[in-house]
Parts: C-alpha cells; sequence; structure tokens
C-alpha cells in the first residue's frame, strides 16, 4: 500500500510540474505551436534518461524507488519519456523493426485515434 501511495504522490507531483512548466513556457512562447507540450516532452525525455542512466549505472537506489521515480513522476511529466525509454531499449537491443513501428504506429496511429476521438465527441448528445 505504500508503494501505491507513494506512486500516486510522485505522480501528482509530475503532472503539477508539467501542467506548471508548460503552461510557463506557453506564456512565453505564445501560440500558433505547442510549445509547452514540446518543451516538456523533451526535457521529459532528457530528464529520463539521466535518472534511468544514473540509477542503471550506480545502483543507488532499489527497484521500488526507481518505480516511484520512473514511472510516478516522469510517468505523469511526460508520457513521452516512456515512449522514447521503450523505443530505445528496442534499439539498444538491436531489435531495428519493432523500434520503427513503435515509432510510426504510436505516431500515425495516436493521431488517427486522437481524430477519431474528435469526431466521437461530436455524436455524444
Amino acid at each position: 500500500m505504500e508503494k501505491l501511495i507513494l506512486l500516486a504522490m510522485a505522480g501528482g507531483a509530475g503532472a503539477l510540474s508539467r501542467y506548471g512548466l508548460a503552461g510557463l513556457v506557453h506564456r512565453f512562447a505564445g501560440g500558433g505551436f505547442p510549445a509547452g507540450t514540446f518543451v516538456v516532452n523533451m526535457i521529459g525525455s532528457l530528464l529520463f534518461g539521466l535518472i534511468w542512466g544514473i540509477l542503471d549505472q550506480r545502483a543507488i537506489l532499489g527497484p521500488q524507488a526507481r518505480v516511484i521515480i520512473l514511472t510516478g513522476f516522469m510517468g505523469a511529466f511526460t508520457t513521452f519519456s516512456t515512449f522514447m525509454f521503450e523505443t530505445a531499449t528496442l534499439l539498444r537491443d538491436g531489435q531495428w523493426l519493432p523500434a520503427v513501428l513503435n515509432i510510426a504506429g504510436q505516431n500515425m496511429v495516436g493521431l488517427a485515434l486522437l481524430f477519431t476521438g474528435l469526431a466521437l465527441a461530436r455524436l455524444v448528445p
């Protein structure tokens, strides 16, 4: 139960951090391009890689702490970092085709499903 509470707290902190940073960037960048989301996703990818690398190389935290930090905080901060992590793992393991399919699939299918969801939303009375 303690792990779930810590995971939820880390997720809340990640979501609040995302909201705050994206809003700050949007305020300065203006509209037109989703700069807030872009910045959050890029920072999230950098931080996920940095944290993952440090934890992997130095083994300074146990598996539970890793899940709380990487899945809880970083997962809520940006799901893009998890997508990059999974793709990087495939590439590192020499699984090029699954990596390419993951990149193309998540982007193309994700965008198609987003538009499908928008279309379905118009059908709701």
